[in-house]
Order: structure tokens, then sequence, then C-alpha cells
């Protein structure tokens, strides 16, 4: 497992971050990995609802609710295979 050494944090910070670790009943170490952890994977997953996300990606360019929906015929039957 890597380390990483945090230079030049300042005093008000750190105790915030010992205040919130005893908070939460661990060491300041393991708050600073949840921390990072939570800010990491936050950026990685996909949105919960794709169809929000969309919506909302388009929204400044007048939605999505307008759009025509391409007319479709009926699916054809498949052919018959004789054995």
């Amino acid at each position: 497992m890597a380390s990483l050494t945090i230079r030049n944090l300042e005093e008000p910070i750190k105790e915030l971050l010992r205040i919130r670790a005893a908070h939460h009943g661990h060491s300041m170490e393991e708050e600073v990995r949840q921390i990072l952890r939570a800010a990491v994977l936050k950026d990685v997953q996909p949105p919960e609802n794709l169809a929000e996300a969309i919506a909302k990606r388009f929204a400044d360019l007048g939605g999505v609710d307008d759009l025509s929906i391409a007319s479709r015929e009926p699916m054809h039957e498949p052919p018959q295979i004789e054995q």
C-alpha cells in the first residue's frame, strides 16, 4: 500500500480534521483515507439515473422533451427453417 505525506497543512485545518476523526471514532489518518476515497470515487461512479443525467445535460439547450421519435414498423416474422 502507498504512503502519502501532506506538507504545509494549516493548523486550523489539522485541528478540524482531528475533531472530525474523533467524532467518527477513528484516527486522523483513517479520516483522511475516507475523505480521499469518497472524493475520488465520486468522480468515477456513473450517474444513478441515466435518463435524468441526459435531461440535465441538455436542459440549457432546450431539453429533450420535444424530440420527435421516428415511427417504427411492426417487426417482421422470422423465417421458418424446416429440418
